[in-house]
């Protein structure tokens, strides 16, 4: 009988009830709502199922990011060998190969205006720097946190690695693939706050057609020209191009294929539930994480904010042939941000078509991202 009663009440203190605290239940709800916007609203949930059921994952078992040396073993959580695949900056270079296999850089090279509204809407990422540094942060860290304002989630993880701030590299992935992941109701209200009616019905001329040529040369000039300059730019600028050469040569079908679909999806899964399990309680419920949250929405709005008002310039310049916005799409989810700027012109009017024209600077924008992060590497002497 005492074996029995012994037996049973091991069982019962296995279970996590008698292991978690309160900071893991609330961390559980914000998993089960994120679960809740991917599957019932559709928020981006390529990206947000994963993420969200890695934070389910480790506030119930948190050795499951065991680190080895915790172990009585020697054997690491299982989730903790996915996120060194991030913080190695295997994961974030695989997805910048798939996003360039699956993307068309045509709307970007019609009409290389688009750079300038890319350019413009990274001056969210450099608010967000002097603000952090404002909130205490050091230098590398306040570079860090600020790439969240180019709502780049791949770009936020590989300049976090690079720059040795691994502490706050959950807070930080979390927070950019959640601002991805919510585009759809961050951005409207900012666009229509800085746009009049008559701005958001304006249509633009359809874009000139691409040759063949000009789409293989675009991503060798690309990779030549920027990894040039900024040599540390080269595992994201070069692995980008690299999926955008294989898409328009024609000749490596197969390489397409497999970067643009399994491949990419493969990456998605291992990037999107070792992020998700960085997010536990100890580590994310603290002032430190509120603060990089706060400072990346207010990065995500400063740079949406930003593009639109370029765009609007840009409107002013061309007497009324850019839609401002467009304007948004240069902070670099792609193709999320481009699909707003669409579904916002067809709420003014249901006869505008932007989606093609936001692709430029959704594009540019990309590549404007990585080229910041590649700017604080430089300054800071990280290769």
């Amino acid at each position: 009988m005492d074996y029995i009663i012994s037996t049973f009440g091991n069982l019962v203190h296995q279970t996590a009830f008698f292991n978690l605290d309160w900071k893991n239940y609330v961390m559980i709800a914000v998993a089960c709502f994120f679960l809740y916007l991917a599957i019932r609203h559709e928020f981006e949930p390529l990206l947000l199922v994963p993420i969200a059921f890695g934070m389910l994952l480790v506030n119930i078992y948190p050795d499951i990011m065991l680190h080895p040396e915790d172990a009585a073993n020697g054997t690491g959580g299982l989730l903790y060998y996915f996120y060194q695949l991030d913080e190695w900056a295997i994961l974030p270079s695989l997805i910048f190969m798939g996003v360039g296999a699956m993307t068309d850089f045509g709307p970007l090279i019609a009409n290389p205006k688009s750079f300038l509204l890319g350019a413009a809407a990274q001056f969210g990422i450099f608010a967000a720097y002097f603000g952090a540094i404002a909130l205490g942060f050091n230098d590398m860290a306040a570079a860090a946190i600020s790439i969240i304002g180019g709502a780049d989630g791949p770009t936020s993880i590989f300049l976090a690695s690079k720059l040795g701030q691994t502490a706050i590299m959950g807070p930080i992935a979390v927070a950019a693939y959640s601002y991805m992941s919510l585009v759809p109701i961050i951005q409207p209200p900012v666009m229509k706050l800085l746009t009049t009616e008559k701005e958001r019905q304006i249509k633009m001329g359809q874009l000139r057609p691409v040759s063949k040529l000009e789409k293989i040369l675009f991503p060798i000039i690309v990779t030549i020209v920027v990894c040039l300059i900024l040599p540390t730019t080269a595992p994201l600028v070069g692995m980008l191009m690299l999926g955008n050469l294989f898409r328009e040569s024609g000749v490596v079908r197969q390489l397409t294929e497999t970067a643009s679909n399994a491949l990419m999806y493969i990456v998605v899964i291992l990037l999107g539930t070792s992020v998700g399990a960085t997010t536990s309680a100890e580590a994310f419920l603290n002032a430190d994480t509120l603060k990089i949250v706060v400072l990346g929405l207010a990065a995500f709005v400063f740079g949406t904010a930003a593009g639109v008002l370029f765009g609007k310039l840009m409107c002013i310049a061309t007497k009324g042939k850019v839609n401002p916005l467009i304007g948004s799409a240069g902070v670099s989810a792609v193709p999320m941000a481009a699909r707003v700027s669409q579904k916002v012109g067809a709420e003014a009017d249901p006869t505008n078509f932007l989606l093609m024209h936001a692709m430029g600077p959704n594009v540019a924008g990309v590549i404007g991202t990585a080229v910041a992060a590649g700017t604080f590497m430089a300054i800071f002497g990280v290769f």
